[in-house]
């Protein structure tokens, strides 16, 4: 089973997502089911976690799972977790730095933005 995680945009700034169990903070995502495309499991994660709506525009395979980009629309449910807009990363991180930066500048690229880490 894949999994998928969420880079959203509002402007320049990036979503994040504070997850307890790891004491970090980190993209939206999780696995995606079995009967559902990467593209579709990303905008369900991203809802489930945030309780907001994403409207994707790019998906690649990163590392052992893929990565969406999308622009943050309105909230449409209840979010599982805290989230933040960022533009830079903040600290704790749920994960290793570089890999967000990875990340972080291939999604600044897609948008045409100049990232600011």
């Amino acid at each position: 089973m894949s999994t998928v995680y969420c880079v959203g945009m509002k402007g320049s700034e990036f979503l994040m997502i504070f997850n307890p169990r790891r004491g970090g903070w980190e993209m939206p995502g999780g696995r995606v089911e079995e009967d559902e495309s990467i593209r579709q499991a990303a905008v369900r994660e991203f809802a489930e976690e945030c309780g907001l709506e994403l409207e994707l525009l790019a998906c690649r395979p990163i590392y052992d799972s893929n990565v969406c980009l999308g622009t943050v629309g309105p909230e449409i449910a209840d979010g599982e977790m805290e989230y933040r807009f960022f533009s830079s990363l903040p600290s704790p991180l749920a994960f290793p730095r570089e890999e967000y930066i990875e990340v972080l500048e291939w999604a600044y690229s897609l948008m045409g933005l100049e990232q600011p880490l």
